[in-house]
């Protein structure tokens, strides 16, 4: 089977890890972390997740022109990424995350954008020809809103279905110039409740949260609700996907894992609630590993785990 073009347009950061039994709090200092350094971003997580989940994969993405560069373009070029539309900064470094990983797999983020944030809707147009043939455009909000409006409006053009990942939770809600173009938006609860103004608490809420969000022009709302599974909802059809139970280590990636493998999923055919129960798959994986971009998992595991039953 001819593997499906799916185009990311994102963040790639270098994540430094370090695992506690618990998160400090503000003004505390925890002795006996684990560290560790990881590739991630959450644009280079979806990419890499898409590309290992069965996708052909092309990356629309900046990077600084410095050690976490290069190692970030050879991971990429590793997982077979189609490297062609990744650009280098040489004024601004690479993106950077400080994770704090608790016990419990609980985790706590900051970022330091870098090059992410010089991402502009000029190298979106420059790299128009990755638009035509591609099933899926997968976004995040780890790079400017404007770059990521510009994308897509070309892949509007271009007749290519629009994922978008509201992520990180914005601080207002999206234009609505913007979520018109939007064919699946895959929030979390508390991206959900920021957008809609409507507390998730349970499936009552979410599809109330995710009908608000209807209302904003959105075609299909996927509301991803950890270990509990995700909440679909658009004109046609409305209900809780279960999750998988497994034992997490590190639920970083969780998100991100789950948005690329949904889009390929999609990608093949899968209807949505099929997709979903894929991508539920994929990301209870990959809560089982530490890290980003190494714990998301291959398309074998996928399968394998798939047949089980629940």
């Amino acid at each position: 089977m001819t593997k499906p073009r799916i185009l990311v347009l994102g963040s790639s950061n270098t994540d430094m890890i370090i695992k506690l039994a618990r998160i400090p709090r503000p003004g505390e200092t925890l002795l006996g972390g684990k560290f560790t350094t990881a590739a991630g971003g959450k644009g280079a997580n979806q990419a890499v997740a898409a590309a290992r989940a069965g996708g052909d994969v092309a990356f629309i993405v900046r990077l600084g022109k410095d050690m976490f560069g290069d190692q970030a373009l050879a991971g990429f070029k590793a997982d077979k990424i189609d490297t062609r539309h990744i650009l280098r900064d040489a004024k601004t470094p690479s993106g950077v995350a400080l994770i704090f990983v608790a016990g419990s797999g609980e985790n706590s983020i900051a970022v330091a954008s870098g090059a992410n944030a010089r991402l502009t809707s000029a190298d979106v147009r420059a790299a128009e020809a990755a638009f035509p043939g591609s099933k899926a455009l997968v976004m995040q909000l780890e790079t400017p809103l404007p770059t990521v409006t510009a994308a897509a409006k070309l892949a509007k053009k271009h007749g290519v279905p629009v994922i978008l990942n509201p992520a990180p939770a914005p601080s207002e809600k999206l234009p609505p110039a913007l979520l018109r173009l939007v064919s699946i938006l895959t929030p979390n609860e508390t991206e959900a409740e920021l957008l809609s103004g409507i507390k998730v608490t349970d499936e009552a809420s979410a599809r109330e949260a995710a009908h608000a969000l209807l209302k904003q022009g959105v075609e299909t709302v996927i509301i991803t609700l950890g270990a509990k599974g995700a909440y679909l909802h658009n004109a046609r059809t409305s209900g809780l996907i279960p999750g998988r139970k497994v034992k997490a280590v590190d639920t970083t990636a969780a998100g991100d894992t789950f948005n690329g493998a949904l889009a390929v999923a999609l990608a093949e055919g899968r209807d949505l609630s099929e997709a979903i129960r894929f991508a539920n798959v994929a990301a209870a994986l990959s809560v089982t590993r530490l890290g980003a971009q190494p714990s998301a998992p291959a398309r074998t595991e996928i399968e394998r785990l798939l047949k089980r039953k629940p």
